[in-house]
């Protein structure tokens, strides 16, 4: 099966949560859509974290995004709940203004309360286009992905490199590369290829047609 979408959003709670769950995929797919990707919160009430907004515009250059293809706002993080409505508030005028095709969001099998409340006012906001949810390994649980991209050799290494990036994490296990590549490789052999990015299936808005 091949889908297509002229305009794709990706929507991730933290600066590195995009990457971590799309990476791949988004360095496959890089020139061929129009792409945007949304961080509702720049981490910057945490002053171990001052270097975070910096290194994801790094990353996401590794990944070919420009900035201005990039919306770092500023939601305060662990407090996502308490905002619930503004977030859905921007969300809402999001999709009035960029109206995407495709949306990529945290999985529901997430159990961080901000990545939780994204999914859910996502799932709201955006009532009639197809969303799909990636993976953050650190806060997952009971993922698995129904729904893989086949992504190449190039694309595993663009995605190491943008997760190098992030210097601040760089101890943190969920970017050793070697589980990067791991996952990539296991979510490949349930595809029967040699690496895929994986993301569950939350909504799916299609036309079924016969081709001749």
């Amino acid at each position: 099966m091949i889908f297509s979408g002229k305009k794709l959003c990706f929507i991730g709670a933290h600066p590195d949560d995009i990457e971590i769950g799309c990476g791949a995929f988004i360095s496959h797919i890089i020139g061929q859509t129009e792409i945007l990707c949304v961080t509702l919160s720049d981490n910057q009430k945490n002053p171990a974290l001052k270097n975070v907004v910096d290194e994801h515009y790094k990353s996401m250059a590794v990944l070919g995004i420009p900035k201005d293809q990039i919306l770092l706002e500023k939601f305060v993080t662990r407090r996502f709940p308490q905002d619930r409505q503004e977030i859905l508030e921007y969300l809402f005028q999001l999709n009035r203004q960029y109206s995407p095709d495709v949306v990529f969001v945290h999985t529901q099998a997430d159990s961080h309360q901000d990545h939780i409340t994204t999914t859910q006012e996502a799932l709201r906001a955006f009532r009639g286009t197809t969303v799909l949810g990636f993976d953050v390994l650190r806060s997952s649980y009971g993922f698995f992905p129904n729904f893989l991209v086949e992504v190449d050799e190039k694309d595993v290494e663009s995605k190491i490199s943008a997760l190098a990036e992030y210097k601040t994490y760089e101890s943190k296990y969920y970017f050793d590369p070697e589980i990067t590549r791991s996952t990539l490789i296991r979510n490949g052999a349930l595809a029967e290829r040699p690496y895929a990015e994986g993301f569950d299936i939350l909504r799916i808005i299609s036309r079924f047609g016969c081709m001749e």
